[in-house]
């Protein structure tokens, strides 16, 4: 066998480890987003439960008045969001 064709066969072998390589790391790569995708979710619905568990602590303080007049406020532009918000929905409804 020649120099050449030594070299040739050489590069082959190279390159077909490459190509077994990238697969690889395809496979791994499309695992990782998938378990990327599944953590945000996770995550996304930790934050809506928590903004949710939030409201019902504010919800007890006022029913339990104990609330000082700063978070009486924020609570009431929270309110007053939601308000806005639902308005939007029902106008796009309509």
């Amino acid at each position: 066998m020649s120099l050449l064709e030594q070299h040739i066969k050489s590069v082959q072998n190279k390159l077909q480890q490459l190509f077994k390589q990238y697969h690889a790391l395809q496979r791994e790569n499309e695992k990782l987003r998938k378990m990327n995708e599944t953590l945000q979710s996770s995550v996304d619905a930790q934050k809506s439960e928590l903004e949710a568990l939030r409201m019902q602590v504010n919800v007890l303080k006022v029913a339990a008045g104990s609330m000082d007049e700063k978070e009486k406020k924020a609570f009431e532009k929270q309110i007053n969001q939601y308000i806005r918000e639902i308005d939007k929905c029902i106008s796009i409804l309509s």
